[in-house]
């Protein structure tokens, strides 16, 4: 079992996320895709039918998404960024957005943060998170297929957790709905170099819950098959802890609303 490295996690603490390669068997990812693609009603191989730009799948909780997702280095990643005993095992994986080819606007690209508290309100767009992201302790993107860079990769902004902490902040406790932050398109962020969650199949992004993020067009041939679960936390992040171990999700935080220089994604 390999662990993260020093490297890798200031890469986190810094840039927002750290990119796991082989996280999970690609056998693993076929079998999945297959009971996926049942889903969605479509034909593999036949592009005639993928008549819409994506198609959102939702929970599933069979073996081979709970064997990815739980793999001996991504329990280790977990413990190594939120901390031992601060998260809960995935026992499914959330929303599937499968994007397939298409020149039409899926009409959801535009950029955000994954909201984690007050979703019983019908309107996602009063959907809260604050400073200490109650109820989430990562953003997790799991391919499943290839992904290229013409394969409608997510659009991550590299270090703009840090910006994103700082504006809930002042909120407190009871923090800020998507509407709210995303008020000026997050605007606060558009200097942050942008990077592509591009990989083999079995690769998974460990993001940090105040990630800017957004979804694209698909101009590849072979539709993208992405898990974008969060991580569950057993108890709510602490930015002060008596015996000061904070745990990297923690320590970005801290490092944001302490003023510290974040040159490394932030030339200015």
């Amino acid at each position: 079992m390999t662990e993260l490295n020093h490297s890798q996690i200031e890469h986190f603490i810094t840039e927002g996320f750290v990119r796991i390669d082989a996280a999970f068997p690609r056998s693993l990812a076929d079998e999945a895709r297959a009971i996926l693609w049942r889903g969605t009603g479509m034909a593999p191989d036949d592009p005639r039918t993928w008549t819409k730009p994506v198609v959102r799948l939702g929970q599933f909780g069979q073996r081979p998404f709970v064997d990815a997702a739980n793999t001996p280095v991504l329990r280790a990643a977990f413990d190594q960024l939120v901390g031992r005993g601060r998260w809960q095992p995935l026992t499914a994986l959330g929303t599937f957005p499968i994007r397939f080819p298409s020149p039409d606007d899926p009409g959801d690209t535009g950029w955000h943060v994954d909201m984690s508290f007050g979703t019983e309100n019908p309107d996602f767009m009063e959907w809260r998170v604050n400073v200490t992201s109650r109820g989430r302790a990562l953003l997790l993107l799991f391919l499943f297929s290839d992904v290229s860079e013409t394969d409608a990769p997510t659009r991550i902004r590299a270090g703009s957790h840090l910006d994103i902490a700082r504006q809930l902040a002042p909120a407190g406790e009871q923090g800020l709905t998507l509407r709210e932050l995303a008020a000026n398109g997050f605007a606060e962020t558009a200097r942050r170099p942008q990077v592509l969650a591009t990989g083999e199949a079995g690769t998974v992004y460990l993001c940090h819950p105040f990630l800017v993020h957004a979804a694209q067009l698909h101009r590849g041939t072979r539709p993208r098959f992405l898990a974008q679960p969060p991580l569950l936390p057993t108890e709510p992040l602490q930015l002060e802890r008596e015996r000061g171990d904070h745990s990297p999700v923690e320590q970005a935080i801290r490092r944001a609303l302490s003023g510290a220089s974040d040159q490394l994604s932030d030339p200015g």
